[in-house]
């Protein structure tokens, strides 16, 4: 039985997607699986049609391969950045070195698959990252209510994190697991419940992500005030915030 206009969802409903890869079978084959996904897609070649389409119409989100021509994906990552451009952004890697994916963070990539990659596993990171930029109605006290833990201070409602006096620099999925952490302060979070909180969606024991994360979050938090840790490891299980 054919499904009547009214059950169909309607083009706008769809979350859009811009999508940006030069490999030709690849890019064909995620347009398709992400349109059959229910997503609205624009496809490109290169990073100068990625910039020029976000340009005309901003996405929802963007799925960026790092290695293109000319433009890369790192560069379109930038360029938004430096714009205010705040859209989620996921880049696709062959590049697997820890370095490689500090430079995508760097950049101002919300998070990254690495090639070849199960179409299941973009499915669930764009759905963990749209997830993360759609307003839901949470407790008052969660969302507008000051945290506080050591010398860390945090406005949730402003997106705002200070250490003593200094403001963090932080991007949105460091901003998130910062304040988690401190939200828990004292308490050691594992590995599966920071996943489920801040990607919703548990990437298993071999995933490196929360790992660069949490190095990356240091570097910030911790290096610049003196090397003074408030983020520790707990080996073998996860993470905790506390002032020793």
């Amino acid at each position: 039985m054919s499904q009547s206009c009214a059950d169909k969802p309607a083009e706008s409903d769809k979350p859009t997607l811009l999508l940006a890869e030069d490999d030709r079978a690849i890019r064909h084959a995620l347009e398709r699986a992400l349109t059959l996904e229910g997503y609205a897609v624009t496809a490109v070649a290169d990073g100068v049609e990625a910039l020029a389409a976000a340009h005309r119409e901003a996405p929802d989100a963007l799925v960026l391969d790092v290695m293109m021509p000319g433009i890369d994906g790192l560069q379109v990552c930038r360029v938004l950045r430096a714009e205010g451009d705040r859209t989620p952004i996921l880049m696709l890697t062959a590049l697997v070195e820890t370095p490689d994916r500090i430079a995508g963070l760097d950049a101002g990539a919300d998070d990254y698959v690495v090639k070849p990659f199960d179409v299941e596993e973009v499915f669930a990171r764009l759905r963990a990252l749209l997830r993360r930029t759609t307003p839901e109605p949470e407790p008052e006290p969660e969302v507008h209510g000051q945290v506080t833990a050591a010398d860390l201070h945090i406005d949730p409602q402003a997106r705002r994190a200070w250490r003593g006096t200094r403001e963090l620099e932080l991007t949105r999925t460091e901003f998130d697991l910062l304040e988690l952490l401190a939200r828990n302060a004292g308490i050691v979070l594992d590995h599966a419940t920071i996943y489920d909180r801040i990607w919703g969606y548990d990437f298993g024991p071999g995933s490196k992500n929360l790992a660069v994360y949490v190095g990356y979050l240091r570097r910030k938090v911790d290096e610049p005030h003196g090397g003074v840790p408030l983020i520790h490891t707990v080996r073998g299980v996860g993470y905790v915030l506390r002032d020793d």
